[in-house]
């Protein structure tokens, strides 16, 4: 069957509905199986009957007649071939990106305020030092569906997943220490997380969570909260991010012992190793950085499938064409009969 079916298939790259093709011998089919319209009326008889009878037949074969005739078919022909949807195949296209689903959770509580980052050459806050790393995060993850969850007391989806990773930056950018509470609700970050990507296809899920400091808050413990998202398969990636604190003392920034004892590595490492993810420890600026380009190559961007070639509509030439032949029809000069 796919043998006598084999010559016809490029009727199939031609047209999007071929059958209508079958329509061409239509009005001949008619014209051979109905009957001659029959006058009821008695014929006239005329003089000159055989004369008149020559002049019809000369305009049958060159005149009015022959041509308007000719024109009725190619009008046919035209319509038929635009039922059956003539396309054309267009450059190929290539499909985006398709990345993955990442939820981004950073930490906005009070000690999220402290100065003992540096950027640029200039010391600032952790939250600011978090935020221009983020930044440039977002710039690499094209293709991927991005969200955004800040926490503090409690966690807010300040974006959903999306692709619109201009919406999620200038939320990031609005961000303040204290928006969601001064303490920090690691677990109920991580299950608003998992609530928010249990929708999304299984083994793109990943959540990455930023933060300085412990679980203070929140309805959910962070130990629970792994092993809901590991029955979810959300890999948790953990950042435990901060210096080891400072004062100033004439400008100049001191070390503050003990400042850096405040994070529990311990629990953070527990969730990522739950959930299948990985632990970072981050204290500078520059360590962030590293940290999350290794996030880039262990969750890589998709790349893009194979290209595709659009089919590109054409009906619309044998339509104009059959309506200028109806046109031509109707405007073609009339002979007089002498």
């Amino acid at each position: 069957m796919a043998s006598l079916l084999a010559p016809w298939a490029w009727l199939a790259d031609l047209f999007a509905w071929p059958w209508w093709l079958l329509a061409l011998p239509l009005p001949l089919l008619a014209r051979w199986l109905l009957p001659p319209a029959r006058g009821t009326a008695a014929a006239l008889q005329v003089p000159y009957g055989d004369r008149l009878r020559r002049v019809a037949a000369s305009g049958r074969r060159g005149g009015l007649g022959g041509r308007t005739s000719a024109l009725a078919w190619l009008g046919w022909i035209l319509l038929c071939l635009a039922a059956a949807r003539p396309q054309q195949l267009g450059e190929a296209v290539q499909p985006p990106h398709v990345g993955r689903d990442l939820m981004l959770a950073l930490d906005l509580s009070a000690s999220m305020r402290e100065p003992d980052m540096d950027l640029g050459g200039r010391s600032v806050d952790r939250l600011t030092a978090a935020k221009a790393v983020l930044a440039d995060f977002l710039d690499r993850r094209g293709g991927d569906r991005v969200g955004l969850i800040v926490f503090g007391r409690r966690a807010y989806a300040l974006t959903p997943l999306t692709l619109d990773l201009d919406s999620v930056r200038e939320q990031l950018n609005d961000s303040v220490i204290g928006l969601a509470g001064q303490e920090t609700a690691i677990g109920d970050a991580i299950a608003l997380a998992v609530k928010r990507l249990k929708a999304r296809p299984a083994q793109q899920r990943v959540l990455v969570l930023l933060t300085d400091g412990v679980n203070t808050a929140g309805m959910l413990e962070p130990a629970k909260a792994a092993q809901i998202a590991r029955a979810e398969g959300v890999r948790v990636h953990t950042i435990a991010f901060g210096g080891e604190g400072s004062l100033s003392f004439f400008g100049l920034p001191m070390p503050m012992p003990g400042a850096g004892d405040e994070i529990d590595e311990a629990g953070l490492r527990a969730i990522a190793k739950t959930t299948g993810g990985r632990f970072f420890r981050a204290r500078d600026t520059s360590q962030l950085v590293n940290i999350y380009a290794e996030i880039d190559r262990i969750e890589p961007v998709e790349q893009p499938g194979q290209a595709l070639r659009p089919r590109i509509e054409r009906y619309y030439w044998p339509l104009s064409a059959a309506f200028a032949c109806a046109l031509l029809a109707f405007a073609w000069p009339r002979r007089r009969l002498a």
